[in-house]
């Protein structure tokens, strides 16, 4: 699909690096071996310029395999495309992160990424197969993400889950200013202060998980279902659109970028097709507005409290664990808990 100016893959957004990136792109979390490979290949052959990929989702070699395919078919050529990826946990160590930048470079087949980006503010360390809790600070990892862009290995680099306090505490040593910070976001979390201090500072967003994430690992049957939701279908309905469409329409109406995962080829080329119409602003009022508040991508543990059962956020303990909401909900529950998993 291409924007109204004939471009393929829709509107961009001009990055504090100076780069473009289009606004719609493919996610691959999720997306399972033997799928994810057929779910770029078609995604690029209907328009999609951008992929978000990232080293813990265990599928960036089968991505790979797809992007060599395209650019052996002269569908599309390297620098057509929009790549990210992302640092996972247990690489925050400053000598590990070149490293684990190089070893997605490899999978995916590739010279530089567009986009890397830190994937949480937590670090981990993996001890006899064991992760175990680090307290390595983010803007040291920073550093050596920023390393990464004097080595041509990448073009912009970022951040992911990051919240205000942390985005300060790196833009106070930053060198290379972050470009993004990729959250979750739809209408069942907004997060309109933090993204409002993201582009109050130049740094744009990218949603994830913005159709609600539904067939996430962690799931549970007492949890709300975004695309089931009567004020959304109601707005769609009147736009003769899907619920997911508005859901990724909402985003780009808000200046976000935004990333929905499909492997299904309908649907795929569905979720680019948001260009001809747009949300006026009393309906993403309404679309924020249900009076539901779901973090649906945090995961979670069972413990036993008091004698008392009760799920938690299964990161909860780190010192820097990014959810400020979840932290004021399990205040009590912070002075009793200890993560088994320990410290380095």
């Amino acid at each position: 699909m291409a924007d109204k100016k004939g471009k393929p893959g829709g509107p961009t957004l001009k990055l504090v690096s100076g780069f473009e990136m289009p606004m719609i792109g493919l996610g691959t979390w999720k997306s399972k071996p033997g799928e994810v490979e057929n779910a770029v290949k078609c995604a690029i052959q209907a328009g999609y310029r951008h992929l978000d990929c990232a080293f813990i989702y265990r599928n960036e070699a089968e991505i790979g395999a797809a992007l060599k395919w395209v650019f052996d078919q002269k569908i599309v050529r390297r620098e057509d495309l929009f790549i990210t990826s992302k640092l996972w946990n247990l690489y925050h160590k400053k000598e590990d992160v070149m490293p684990a930048l190089k070893k997605t470079l490899k999978d995916l087949g590739l010279n530089y990424i567009d986009l890397y980006l830190v994937h949480w503010p937590m670090g981990f360390t993996l001890v006899d197969g064991n992760y175990k809790l680090n307290k390595i600070h983010y803007t040291d990892t920073w550093i050596a993400m920023e390393e990464c862009v004097s080595a041509g290995l990448v073009r912009s680099i970022g951040l992911s889950n990051f919240n205000i306090k942390q985005i300060n505490d790196v833009l106070k040593i930053a060198k290379v200013k972050p470009s993004i910070n990729q959250i979750e976001s739809n209408p069942f979390i907004p997060q309109t202060e933090l993204i409002g201090h993201c582009h109050k500072h130049g740094i744009r967003v990218t949603a994830y998980s913005p159709l609600g994430s539904n067939d996430r690992p962690f799931v549970a049957s007492d949890h709300p279902t975004l695309l089931k939701d009567k004020t959304l279908a109601a707005i769609a309905e009147k736009h003769k659109k899907s619920p997911a469409q508005v859901c990724v329409r909402y985003q780009i109406d808000r200046g976000v970028t935004v990333i929905p995962k499909s492997v299904t080829p309908k649907r795929i080329e569905e979720n680019l097709s948001v260009l001809d119409f747009t949300l006026s602003q009393e309906e993403r009022k309404a679309l924020e507005g249900t009076g539901v508040f779901f973090r649906s991508c945090c995961p979670s543990v069972e413990v036993t409290l008091d004698g008392k059962t009760l799920r938690i956020p299964r990161d909860i303990k780190h010192p820097y664990f990014p959810f400020e909401e979840l932290l004021e909900q399990f205040a009590d529950v912070l002075e009793k808990y200890e993560d088994p998993r320990g410290w380095e």
